[in-house]
């Protein structure tokens, strides 16, 4: 392999318009595709910064492609000595640390499957995970170190290994001596590369296979939600165990040859979000809306930024989020972005080729082929009018190859061509794209079908709104009604529930009220940080 960065499938958007790129995009992979050697060795300059590594304690690293390139090679070489080999699954269950890239990389230099854990898991979820993929080795923060001996024994695993511990079974006793030498396996594009698990918001978590050409079919919606140009600093405080994190931005970063800042924040603080960013100018970010809401609080103006760009999703993206970015922060636009575990970055806005509408997802990025269909027969919706959003399954890289070990959750996934999200929306004229609700979430009271995240979003643009998780509960008159369980700023009080009545019935519709209010201190999350409905109406 002896490509370059000017190669085709150096995925930059250099259409002069939005239309103009949907229509000459297209996927130019090479046959022998390894997303290590995308990532790590086709940059001409193997000096070039890849990675700021921020630690707690206020050391600051920084790692080349080089050093990246070398390093994951030990990694393979150990991983290769304890019997890892084509196909073989990891867990990688580390923070924002250099050994959770290097993991991912040395497995798709073998040819091994790798499986991004979150280090909040508890012993039940990595249990689930990790015995549902038969993952064989587990590269753990010493954090996780408890949880892990809990289910070891009920697990494929035969081997433990721990980043910052000490003895036989730590990251750097497991690469010592091993050759920073290493000759990439035969891969192509649709080689596995890594299992996802979704967030378990509507089901058990399921594992979600994706190939070798998953990161490089993000890098059209990176191009546009970074407003086209591509070289810069990166910063996401999200987990790197989650698509949001590593296919939002950093390996799409990698395959530009950009860097990415590493920082294992812990519970986010809206200041040391600030202060890294201002540390190390960082000029694209990936930032949950959650997280914008508790910077929004934070008087900007103390810190020196560089920023140019913020991309988001996972929540509602409201409108006063983008006044925020434009009065505070000189104009610097918000991107909201739309995708899943199955199929990540379908939908983006881009300021440069269209204007953005709050509360639009935006449009169809080029390369994906994503309509509103009917999930009963296929067929495209009408413009305005509700449907499932879709996507056409040949030849996109970012579309999973299958739900694991769960063939029959896969061909109900599919009708025809089409990969079916389980998200309702629909298209306007113009061919911007609205999210609507999942569709097993939908509230039907007295006929009236209500969108739950519709409901959300104007609730959380009360003053006094900090979480809201909205969803139907049975009622004898009306089949169900809409609750509303609120995380309040300050206190709850019936002045209160007044307000967000009175705000739904004039911003949605009379129908579509909270006929109950809960206050709550918290509300259960997945570890993406979305709103687990569920159990919401368990409790």
């Amino acid at each position: 392999m002896t490509r370059t960065d000017t190669d085709p499938w150096y995925c930059t958007l250099a259409s002069d318009s939005y239309e103009q790129a949907r229509r000459e995009f297209e996927w130019s992979l090479p046959e022998d595709y390894n997303l290590a050697y995308d990532l790590l060795r086709k940059h001409a300059d193997p000096d070039r910064p890849a990675l700021y590594q921020a630690s707690p304690d206020g050391r600051r690293e920084t790692y080349t492609f080089g050093d990246l390139d070398r390093l994951s090679n030990r990694v393979a070489n150990a991983l290769e000595a304890r019997g890892i080999g084509r196909g073989d699954r990891v867990g990688v269950v580390v923070p924002q640390k250099p050994e959770n890239a290097l993991t991912h990389l040395a497995c798709w230099k073998i040819g091994a499957i790798s499986l991004p854990l979150s280090p909040l898991f508890g012993p039940d979820a990595l249990s689930h995970r990790l015995t549902d993929s038969g993952a064989r080795v587990v590269v753990a923060d010493a954090s996780v170190r408890e949880a892990l001996e809990e289910v070891e024994d009920d697990s494929a695993l035969e081997h433990t290994v721990f980043v910052d511990g000490s003895g036989d079974d730590s990251f750097e006793s497991m690469i010592e001596n091993r050759s920073a030498e290493y000759a990439i396996t035969d891969t192509d594009a649709e080689t596995p590369a890594i299992i996802m698990y979704t967030s378990g918001s509507t089901g058990p978590p399921k594992g979600v296979l994706h190939s070798h050409g998953v990161w490089v079919g993000h890098c059209p919606a990176f191009s546009m939600y970074f407003e086209l140009d591509v070289d810069g600093t990166y910063w996401t405080p999200a987990d790197w165990a989650w698509i949001g994190a590593l296919g939002d931005l950093l390996f799409p970063a990698w395959h530009y040859g950009q860097p990415v800042v590493g920082s294992p924040l812990g519970k986010f603080s809206p200041e040391e979000a600030f202060s890294l960013m201002e540390e190390f100018d960082v000029t694209g970010a990936f930032l949950p809306p959650t997280a914008i809401r508790m910077m929004m609080e934070v008087d900007s103006n103390r810190y020196d930024l560089s920023i140019e760009a913020i991309c988001s999703g996972g929540e509602p993206l409201t409108p006063e989020i983008l006044e925020w970015a434009d009065e505070e922060l000189g104009g610097v636009p918000v991107n909201e972005l739309y995708g899943q575990t199955e199929a990540n970055l379908l939908v983006t806005n881009c300021r440069e080729w269209f204007p953005a509408r709050a509360g639009s997802m935006g449009k169809p990025v080029p390369g994906h082929d994503v309509r509103v269909i009917d999930p009963g027969t296929g067929e495209e919706r009408p413009t305005g009018e509700v449907g499932e959003i879709s996507v056409r399954r040949g030849g996109d890289p970012v579309v999973f190859h299958e739900y694991w070990n769960r063939p029959k959750r896969t061909d109900e996934a599919c009708v025809g061509p089409w990969h079916r999200t389980g998200d309702l929306g629909y298209a306007d004229e113009e061919g911007y794209l609205w999210f609507k609700s999942r569709d097993d979430d939908l509230i039907i009271t007295s006929g009236y079908r209500v969108g739950p995240r519709e409901v959300e979003e104007v609730l959380l643009d009360h003053e006094a709104v900090a979480q809201v998780g909205v969803i139907g509960v049975p009622d004898e008159t009306r089949g169900e009604i809409v609750k509303a369980v609120v995380q309040p700023v300050g206190d709850g009080s019936d002045q209160l529930r007044e307000e967000l009545r009175d705000l739904v019935r004039d911003r949605l519709a009379k129908y579509e009220y909270p006929r109950e209010i809960e206050f709550r201190e918290e509300l259960p999350q997945t570890t993406t940080g979305k709103i687990r409905r569920k159990d919401l109406l368990e409790e």
